[in-house]
């Protein structure tokens, strides 16, 4: 029984069904869209958030060519038209980035969403489809290209769907790790003893806080001995390679983004450090080819383990270096060009962690502050 005014009825396959109009260039008359789902409150929900977009979307009520010739969109399998989009990825962005989206897609996507309708894929649908055992960074991935594979039906068959929005966590987030003052200090008395070219690694990122694969494309012509600065044209990672007997392959690309692409001043002690190992070979850490990221992870872990220090990830260099930055009196904006953030909010919510050393330093200067009022008043 249909419900009137809505265009909302049930069939005779149990299923709820509504339909929405749709005007057309090419014959110059509205279509009838529809949209399915297992309940009423289901399908007038998909039947809101379809007619918001249209409103909100010029244009997206105009059926193209391409939806002539596929006639509706729904009725055909999510799964179908994400493999469409990862085709299009692999053409037209870095490698890095196709192997990374394939594998959230081969992985989950498919495995979770399987023939889903695409007319299925909601807020409500996808947030009882993904398991909740899944970590938390895996879930943003999913959401991500779940994100972007919308986007591309939109851009291309002028479907509109709303944006999936990923559910907010009950748990709450561990903040950053970063080297303390104390635990700094005694990293620094093992590296500057019997240096070898992993320490110094360890060093420059501390002194610029690159990012591992940045340090390990690192080559000696990145660097402008006249003007003492370090270019970051690169980065190199292991990536999943389909066909090789390895499984994985060292990748040397671009940057993450085009931000990262950047210049940063080297100190005159950093500087003297880096010449003292200059050998004429290309690459700085890695001599004739780029070094292995997980090479020098290990060999972090080992330093880390010499100064009795706990166990951490080499990220945790950059962290520290961002957050002495700041504790030094540094412009956000300066630091967040170095560390080749596209937006100085992530600089801030990401990178900045200020210490208790850093706090308490207010709270005695705000002490002081009021204390000379006290003064004056009295």
């Amino acid at each position: 029984m249909g419900r009137h005014g809505e265009n909302i009825r049930k069939r005779k396959d149990g299923r709820w069904e509504g339909r929405y109009l749709v005007y057309c260039e090419i014959k110059q008359k509205q279509i009838y869209h529809s949209v399915y789902g297992k309940s009423y409150n289901e399908v007038r929900e998909k039947l809101n958030a379809q007619r918001n977009l249209l409103e909100n979307y010029p244009g997206t009520s105009v059926i193209t060519k391409s939806m002539k010739n596929q006639k509706n969109m729904y009725g055909i399998c999510f799964t179908d038209i994400a493999k469409e989009w990862l085709a299009e990825v692999q053409k037209t962005r870095k490698a890095s980035t196709y192997v990374k989206y394939n594998l959230i897609f081969r992985n989950y996507i498919e495995k979770i969403f399987g023939n889903a309708d695409l007319s299925e894929i909601t807020d409500r649908f996808v947030k009882e489809k993904i398991p909740n055992d899944l970590s938390e960074s895996v879930q943003k991935s999913i959401y991500c290209v779940l994100n972007q594979i919308l986007q591309f039906i939109f851009q291309k068959y002028s479907v509109a769907i709303p944006k999936l929005q990923k559910p907010l966590s009950n748990v709450r987030s561990n903040p950053i790790k970063i080297l303390t003052r104390k635990e700094q200090k005694e990293l620094m008395l093992v590296l500057y003893r019997e240096m070898d070219i992993y320490k110094l690694a360890v060093l420059v990122c501390l002194f610029t806080g690159l990012r591992l694969g940045e340090l390990c494309a690192l080559k000696w012509s990145d660097i402008d001995f006249d003007n003492k600065i370090l270019k970051v044209n690169r980065t190199v990672q292991r990536l999943y390679a389909e066909g090789c007997k390895t499984k994985t392959v060292l990748m040397e690309t671009a940057p993450k983004s085009e931000y990262s692409r950047r210049e940063i001043p080297l100190s005159e002690i950093m500087f003297e450090m880096l010449l003292t190992f200059h050998d004429g070979r290309e690459y700085i850490f890695g001599k004739d080819r780029p070094m292995e990221p997980r090479t020098l992870q290990n060999h972090f872990k080992k330093i880390l383990k010499e100064a009795n220090l706990t166990d951490n990830n080499f990220h945790i260099l950059r962290h520290t270096f961002s957050t002495n930055c700041i504790e030094e009196g540094i412009d956000v904006k300066s630091l967040s060009e170095m560390l080749g953030h596209s937006d100085i909010q992530i600089t801030l919510n990401r990178y900045v962690h200020p210490s208790m050393n850093a706090k308490r330093k207010h709270m005695d200067a705000l002490s002081q502050f009021y204390g000379q009022i006290c003064g004056q008043a009295g």
